[in-house]
């Protein structure tokens, strides 16, 4: 896909009721953030997953460049999340 097309669907899944989670440090958060999105850094990710929602949410993941949200993908597959999207990037918003 491309960042356009990126953007448009996670917008779109957001739109229609996607957690947008920001796995960013926390001052990379503060530095600039799309409004709806909930920031839990990657790291920190395993143990705030009841944070997320349930497994049924749908989640738009995101980070600086993608690295980082490919992890938050995996690991909230591992858990049980079914519907996750990787917007990769912050800068695809």
């Amino acid at each position: 896909m491309t960042p356009k097309e990126l953007s448009e669907k996670a917008r779109q899944l957001v739109a229609e009721g996607a957690v947008l989670l920001d796995v960013r440090t926390p001052e990379e958060f503060r530095q600039g953030h799309p409004e709806p999105a909930r920031n839990i850094p990657v790291q920190e990710l395993p143990a705030r997953l009841a944070e997320v929602g349930s497994p049924d949410t749908k989640v738009v993941v995101y980070c600086a460049a993608g690295g980082r949200s490919a992890m938050a993908v995996s690991l909230l597959q591992r858990n049980g999340f079914q519907h996750v999207f990787d917007l990769k990037s912050v800068s695809y918003w």
